[in-house]
């Protein structure tokens, strides 16, 4: 008997999308059924995610893209992940007795990088005209779609700082007061705006070269001007409980583009893993299937202590390693081909035992890495300030002298396949409403994806000018039998690849198709440090859904992790998609009721 799932499974040989919001899966639909690629319709879904998606991304924000294409036959890593400002130093945050990167305002904001990777990828494997793939986000900001309650909960969360600090953000957003779940939002001048780089690079002769007239006008033109202005002649409040200006400048914009780079690969019991290089948090799952490959998962349950307990283990010395050793590898030497080899996992497999560790233990590689920094959260509700950190972990609101729904909100993610086998994985981020105040002209706000460097000397991730943060973005893409499988990911910040490794294990080893995968209850550490200000890390702690078995929470829990049980379908946000002998398959999370797949 099949068993339930929240959605189908989406099956086809047409196409699939699947997203983290519904009308971003029918605008990709769209795209493919008027004849685009799966690269025009996944950028023109990721457009409109920063209409629709307001409180989880925005137009400056950041964007690592994985894709297969057909026509060249080779998997490809887009990185759309900006740099520190030339400004941004250690010495320059410490001047200003900073010992951390805010986790809001404009003092973290890094080059906008989302922009230009979704155009780079248009013009190298795209088919259809700028202007029609971004007529959706247009109208959309412009006409107006219907609010989702966690963009209301996101605003209302911020409407202090909105109303004392951040004005332009207060118009914006609450012109009449927060708005309610279900009302029509414009963004007038968003769509202005795009309409401008579209207008702007209309004259050029080419479509290769109308594209790359839109990136001028985006990174040397109007953008770039007003991001510089609002920068330096804004000071505004952050999450340092002090006004400051940004330094960010638009001679750090022209300075910059998206690059284009091989994955990095695991081979894994007919499968090979491809994830971001270690700029990115993506080699994690690496490392973490290298350490589960020596375990007999097979022979376990889905929803077992065992499987959990095995694979949260694992997690917590992978994340180790990416404390001590990850960074830009154009600044710092990463010794992936160590951290990736049989002899360097079987030595750390070792080191798991039947108990929960509640020890931050990274790998020694002589000559590489460092001590990582670890600051234990105190359980003070004073740590964080509202619209600091990833809106799917961060501390959204306090009610009654206590935490309300910490999963108010995502990154995003979509998923791609056409019928002529192109794929595409992307997870759009940063420059989300709650992050720094919004550029009344433009109508977005920048980012703040700074607050990921250490202000300390001599760490991977130390900052530096003109360095990539050490993202937490991270797409996935699995071929099987050496032939493009699947591409899949989700929002989450430092959850993203703990749940979408937990998808794709469930799928691998347990047969069970994609939605059942996604459905299946989840779970997360939080043992290591987060990625996102204030940079707490809770040893041995252990998020559950409460739909697992009674029984394997008492045997964690006799196992010693610290369990914290949440409710029933509030972990996890994976969007998936499949091809295989020409079958298209695609799956989309059910929790907050708003992914979906489609195709036919």
């Amino acid at each position: 008997m099949t068993a339930f799932t929240t959605r189908p499974e989406i099956a086809g040989t047409f196409g699939v999308v699947t997203s983290t919001h519904w009308i971003a899966t029918a605008v990709g639909m769209s795209i493919l059924e008027r004849g685009g690629n799966a690269f025009d319709a996944a950028a023109a879904a990721g457009f409109t995610l920063q209409v629709v998606e307001p409180h989880l991304n925005g137009p400056a924000g950041d964007m690592p893209i994985i894709l297969y294409s057909g026509r060249r036959d080779t998997v490809e890593v887009i990185c759309g992940q900006g740099v520190a400002p030339a400004g941004a130093s250690i010495a320059a945050f410490q001047d200003l007795g900073l010992d951390l990167v805010p986790g809001t305002g404009l003092l973290a904001a890094v080059v906008p990088g989302a922009f230009d990777a979704w155009m780079v990828m248009l013009r190298d494997h795209g088919t259809m005209e700028l202007a029609d793939v971004l007529a959706p986000a247009i109208s959309y900001a412009e006409n107006g779609y219907p609010l989702i309650a966690n963009i209301c909960a996101a605003i209302e969360n911020v409407q202090e700082v909105f109303e004392n600090d951040w004005p332009s953000s207060a118009a914006l957003y609450l012109a009449n007061g927060v708005p309610k779940p279900g009302s029509l939002f414009r963004n007038p001048a968003m769509a202005q705006t795009y309409r401008r780089v579209v207008q702007e690079s209309a004259g050029a002769k080419t479509r290769e070269a109308r594209i790359e007239a839109a990136r001028d006008a985006w990174y040397r033109g109007f953008v770039a001007e007003a991001i510089d202005r609002f920068c330096a002649e804004n000071a505004v409040m952050d999450s340092s409980g002090r006004a400051h200006k940004g330094l960010l400048t638009g001679d750090d914009l022209a300075a910059w583009s998206a690059t284009s780079e091989a994955p990095l690969t695991y081979d894994y019991r007919g499968y090979t893993l491809c994830k971001t290089g270690p700029w990115g948090q993506g080699p994690v799952m690496l490392q973490s299937l290298a350490l589960l490959d020596g375990f007999d998962l097979d022979s376990l349950e889905s929803e077992s202590p065992d499987f959990v307990h095995l694979i949260v283990e694992s997690q917590k010395l992978a994340f180790a390693d990416r404390e001590a050793f990850y960074g830009d590898p154009d600044f710092v030497a990463v010794p992936t081909d160590v951290l990736l080899s049989e002899g360097y996992a079987a030595e750390r497999r070792a080191l798991i035992g039947e108990q929960a560790s509640f020890e931050l233990h990274p790998g020694s590689i002589p000559g590489f890495g460092a001590e990582p920094v670890v600051r234990v959260a105190t359980g003070d509700k004073a740590g964080g300030s509202a619209g600091s950190g990833e809106p799917t972990t961060a501390n959204l609101r306090w009610d009654d002298d206590r935490l309300a729904d910490t999963s108010l909100g995502d990154t995003c993610h979509l998923d791609v396949i056409d019928r002529w086998g192109n794929m595409v994985s992307a997870t759009p981020s940063g420059g989300w409403l709650q992050s720094s105040p919004a550029i009344p002209e433009l109508g977005f706000c920048l980012g703040t994806r700074a607050q990921m460097f250490w202000l300390q000397e001599g760490l991977p991730a130390s900052l530096a000018p003109g360095k990539r943060p050490r993202t937490t973005l991270s797409p996935s893409f699995a071929l099987r039998d050496g032939k493009p499988y699947m591409a899949f990911g989700t929002p989450g910040g430092d959850q993203q690849d703990q749940w979408s490794l937990h998808v794709f294990l469930r799928h691998a080893h347990f047969g069970l198709n994609l939605q059942e995968a996604i459905d299946a209850p989840e779970f997360n550490s939080l043992h290591f440090p987060s990625s996102f200000h204030p940079r707490e890390c809770e040893p041995g702690r252990l998020r559950v859904e409460s739909r697992f078995p009674e029984a394997t929470l008492n045997e964690l829990r006799r196992r010693g992790h610290d369990l914290d049980v949440a409710e029933p379908w509030s972990l996890g946000r994976v969007t998936a998609a499949s091809r295989d002998s020409g079958m298209l398959k695609a799956a989309a999370n059910p929790r907050f009721m708003q992914g979906y797949a489609a195709g036919r």
